[in-house]
């Protein structure tokens, strides 16, 4: 898995392989865990991803400058909801990627939340 936050728009960039979707999506699902990415933290990759659970509302996706990791807490529905889009990115049968920013009223993230941007392991965009 890797983890890149973009130092322009501020987004986070997951790109991992199928498997590593799929541990990430059970992890958000179960409300624990911690992955590491596969590159140094330097510079603007991250060292890996922990999930927590919490009583929300929604989930809450931060960035933990200290440890340079990505935390994502939240409660259950929310995180049932994220872990089926990373599970339907994990199993897509051609490149995408899936944005996930927060905006007033959204339905499972929590304000103050982090962008991220989610591609698939065949890449970011169909055909490529």
């Amino acid at each position: 898995m890797r983890l890149v936050r973009d130092p322009v728009f501020g987004e986070v960039d997951i790109t991992a392989s199928a498997d590593e979707l799929t541990r990430l999506a059970g992890a958000v699902a179960d409300g624990e865990g911690l992955l590491s990415a596969s590159d140094n933290p330097e510079g603007d990759v991250l060292a890996g991803l922990e999930v927590r659970k919490s009583s929300g509302p929604g989930v809450l996706v931060r960035l933990d400058p200290e440890r340079r990791i990505l935390v994502i807490s939240g409660d259950s529905a929310g995180r049932a909801v994220l872990a089926g889009n990373l599970r339907d990115v994990a199993s897509a049968e051609e490149g995408l990627h899936l944005h996930i920013d927060y905006f007033p009223g959204h339905y499972y993230l929590a304000e103050g939340s982090e962008s991220l941007v989610v591609s698939s392991p065949h890449g970011g965009m169909p055909g490529r």
